[in-house]
């Protein structure tokens, strides 16, 4: 079966083919209900499928953008890509998904993926493993934005969260809570949002006046927690609260809590970063540091678009945004005794 052109569609609706051009483009200001009506009956009636690279090529734009996630498990990614997708559908924008598993070399391959499908645009929570690439994108005139995790060599569009007051202000609620053992795990340290995750928490924990050793800061790989997690317990000075630095920390959490029969919040606070959707119907209940995720990845999209619709070169912008503290029962108990 032949193909129909762009040319079969014009003459099959009594019209030129720039107006055909026009329509599938979405300019419609000059042109009729009428007009509209025939080239849509046209396209159905031949079945025309438009090419889309060749539009591109000639726009110089395809309308898509990559976005590439470090961990699609974590709820934060799937929240960021869902608010990504949300603004591209209303801005008629495509976009293809990928994840990196934390893996420099699976990165390194979508990204050149992208670069070759002449993507308009990317955004990377990036495994923070390719500056030299990031860089390379950028100078290739790629427009690209970090989400949640900064790059410090890279001068790049970037939207995070404030991590370090976010836990600073969780220490701070266990403290008046009578916690002064308060223990935080999370992944290891190879992203800037653990490391400002980490630096929060020394800090609550010097301005406090709270002790705290090596172990009370736990860093390792979601494997290992449950290990960690033993020699700390195991230890003279157990923690009485604990900070999880993201959902599936929390989850390793949650399976020593079991292990150990120990009860929440009377043996053990617990405080989780992440939106975790089931917070509320734990029992008990869990206190959480909510990051708005979804305005996250609706900023990123509308940033991006931005840049690629501009005619000039905007300067890099950092957007952060601010958590919130949903005190629940896992941790609002006030502890009489050490």
């Amino acid at each position: 079966m032949v193909r129909a052109t762009i040319g079969d569609v014009a003459a099959r609706a009594g019209v030129s083919k720039s107006t055909v051009s026009q329509y599938l483009n979405k300019r419609y200001q000059h042109m009729g209900v009428e007009t509209r009506a025939k080239i849509a009956e046209a396209i159905e009636a031949l079945d025309y499928q438009p090419n889309v690279l060749a539009r591109g090529l000639k726009q110089k734009r395809t309308s898509t953008v990559g976005v590439i996630v470090a961990n699609i498990m974590h709820r934060l990614s799937t929240e960021i890509c869902r608010g990504i997708e949300d603004y591209c559908q209303e801005q008629d924008i495509n976009v293809i998904l990928c994840n990196s598993d934390e893996d420099g070399e699976k990165e390194k391959k979508y990204a050149e993926m992208l670069q070759a499908k002449q993507v308009d645009g990317m955004i990377l929570l990036p495994t923070g493993k390719n500056a030299s690439l990031y860089k390379k994108l950028s100078r290739h005139g790629q427009h690209i934005l970090f989400m949640d995790r900064r790059v410090e060599s890279v001068k790049a569009d970037t939207i995070v969260v404030n991590n370090r007051e976010s836990v600073y202000e969780a220490v701070s609620h266990l403290k008046e809570r009578g916690h002064r053992r308060i223990a935080l795990a999370t992944a290891p340290l190879t992203i800037s949002t653990r490391l400002e995750r980490t630096e929060g928490f020394r800090k609550a924990m010097d301005d406090f006046g709270l002790t705290y050793g090596s172990s009370s800061i736990i860093n390792a790989e979601i494997s290992a927690l449950r290990g960690r997690f033993g020699k700390l317990f195991d230890g003279p000075e157990p923690p009485t609260a604990l900070i999880a630095g993201n959902d599936l920390v929390l989850l390793e959490a949650l399976a020593f809590v079991k292990e150990r029969n120990l009860r929440v919040p009377e043996d053990l606070a617990l405080v989780a970063f992440d939106n975790i959707p089931f917070a509320h119907l734990l029992t008990p209940t869990l206190t959480t540091i909510n990051q708005p995720s979804l305005e996250m990845g609706r900023k990123a999209a509308e940033r991006i678009i931005s840049r690629i619709r501009s005619e000039e070169d905007l300067p890099p912008a950092e957007y952060v945004f601010k958590c919130e503290l949903a005190v629940r029962q896992s941790s609002e108990m006030k502890r009489v005794t050490d």
